[in-house]
């Protein structure tokens, strides 16, 4: 009798364990204590499952985020997914959310697991573990189908948010669908909810516009609720029943603001720009505009697998300044450029909004024996108090006959151009921009009382049309989050797609030729004359070259 009472004591603590590991799945994240008392048993080299958010993407790609403060270990390691039928995909370090330090892996879901429902999260587990290990349903590596929660999709997901002293800045997929087509931030429910004790308190939005969305801080009295050493979720509620989208962002107090402009290192001008395995043509755009007057560049990489670390490691050794910030969701290229007009405005007075690809360029330059920082100030410091926007426009570059990338430079081989004008960029005064955050990639919508200036007299060249090898990336996926990919067999005539081309990456006939109607050689030659410099074995090399 003593022996059975024993056994069902035991069991009612097992029970009792289950209830409260379920419990905390709920809320989304583990109390920190808990989290490590479930780590994996070191010789088995298996990352706990537990609070692992997996979000599935387009292609199947599967997205996932390690449970907070993971050892940064891991991402020197070989690692795989293990997923709910046992079937294994390789798994690839992405890089740490800045704003929540979590980090992040990516994987294939198998084609044996397209088949099931639901998704499951899956497991990061190591590869140094066999795979007749993982077919011997060993009790410590079978994948607990029971406690696996399901994948979030990215279809609707509060994906990321950042806190200002004035608010809380929150963005999300799925809400705002259409270019120009908002919900009401009146239809808008900001949440916020502790991880910790399950408070959860419920704010009017502020403002709602594409992927964006301001929400108030919580007051003073809910923070009090929540514990401060826990983590509080942040989500959005819309709808009748204003029930909580799905969520992986968390909320950070703010930063205290800096009055006294003095004590503000504020560059004068800034870049920022989207990337994605764009290390070959950095420093060629680095060193171009810093010449130029660019002080400051800031990189969203959007889940490069390049050698772009190990460049802008490169360009900060020689003393450019040079930031990446780590931006992986896909299709969200405006609201990454929201998040770096908001986040840089303390830092930067103007901020140019070009890609890696774009050369800001002034034909009265080319008398000039040398590049001056002086050149992009002068377009930026001589324009009045309520010019907030500076329009330039872009005149698109052709393969030049070229089959391979030009060793020497995007400025270098590609020397001809289409005689019309497409689009434009912006240089954005930081403060002028709207509450709203809205643009559309090329300029900004701004607040009352500021205006855009057109600027004639600079262009920009913008090398669009490269050999087919680099051109054909951009069937990968478009970053714009309102724009079609190009495999979609959708909106054929739009201004995005390039004529000629069908809706599958293959070459056209006549590539190299293409798109070549005059000839513009004016910017080569410029470069050559500025950074152009003879080696000690007598070869001539331009200064990107050298590394």
């Amino acid at each position: 009798m003593v022996k059975l009472k024993s056994f069902f004591l035991i069991i009612l603590f097992v029970l009792s364990l289950k209830i409260l590991y379920h419990f905390s799945s709920f809320i989304g994240v583990v109390n920190p204590a808990l989290n490590r008392s479930v780590q994996p048993v070191d010789h088995l080299h298996i990352i706990s499952s537990d609070h692992t958010d997996a979000i599935l993407l387009p292609d199947w790609e599967v997205f996932v985020l390690l449970p907070p403060h993971s050892s940064s270990a891991y991402a020197r390691s070989k690692m795989m997914c293990q997923f709910q039928n046992g079937a294994t995909s390789a798994a690839f370090f992405g890089g740490v959310v800045p704003s929540s330090g979590r980090i992040t892996f990516n994987c294939l879901l198998p084609k044996s697991v397209r088949r099931t429902r639901p998704f499951l999260s899956p497991r990061i587990i190591s590869t140094s573990i066999s795979r007749n290990s993982l077919s011997k349903g060993s009790e410590k590596l079978e994948f607990d189908s029971d406690s696996a929660p399901e994948m979030l999709r990215w279809i609707q997901l509060v994906y990321d948010a950042v806190t200002t002293p004035l608010d809380v800045i929150i963005f999300a997929k799925g809400l705002n669908r259409r270019s120009g087509t908002n919900l009401p931030a009146s239809d808008v429910e900001c949440v916020y909810l502790s991880v910790a004790n399950g408070h959860a308190a419920t704010y009017g939005a502020i403002s709602s516009a594409q992927e964006v969305f301001r929400c108030p801080h919580p007051s003073s009295m809910d923070l009090n609720f929540f514990n401060s050493s826990s983590l509080v979720k942040i989500s959005l509620a819309v709808g009748a029943n204003k029930t909580p989208i799905p969520s992986i962002a968390t909320y950070s107090l703010p930063r205290a603001p800096v009055h006294d402009t003095k004590m503000i290192n504020q560059s004068l001008i800034c870049a920022c720009t989207m990337v994605f395995n764009v290390a070959k043509f950095l420093r060629e755009w680095v060193l171009y505009h810093a010449s130029i007057g660019v002080v400051k560049f800031i990189l969203y990489d959007n889940g490069s697998e390049d050698e772009l670390g190990t460049t802008v490691s490169q360009l900060l050794h020689e003393g450019y300044d040079v930031a990446t910030y780590y931006w992986p969701w896909p299709k969200t290229q405006e609201a990454g450029f929201s998040h770096c007009a908001a986040v840089n405005e303390q830092s930067c007075q103007w901020m140019a909004f070009i890609d890696v690809d774009e050369f800001v360029f002034a034909p009265a330059w080319a008398d000039s024996d040398q590049p001056n920082p002086t050149m992009l100030a002068s377009l930026v410091q001589h324009v009045r108090s309520e010019v907030g926007q500076i329009i330039i426009r872009c005149h698109d570059f052709a393969p030049s006959g070229l089959r391979a990338h030009p060793k020497n430079g995007i400025t270098q081989g590609y020397i001809c151009r289409r005689k019309s004008v497409q689009r434009h960029k912006s240089i954005l005064r930081l403060r002028a921009v709207d509450r709203s955050l809205v643009n559309s990639v090329h300029h900004f919508k701004l607040k009352d009382g500021f205006k855009t200036k057109n600027l004639a007299s600079v262009r920009i060249n913008h090398y669009k049309y490269q050999v087919w090898e680099e051109f054909r990336m951009k069937f990968r996926r478009r970053v714009s989050a309102y724009v079609v990919d190009w495999k979609d067999q959708l909106n054929p005539g739009s201004q995005d797609r390039t004529p000629g081309l069908g809706f599958e990456p293959v070459e056209p006939d006549g590539w190299a030729h293409k798109f070549c109607e005059e000839n513009d050689t004016l910017l080569r030659d410029v470069t050559r004359r500025w950074f152009m410099t003879k080696e000690t074995d007598g070869r001539f090399k331009l200064k990107w070259e050298r590394v």
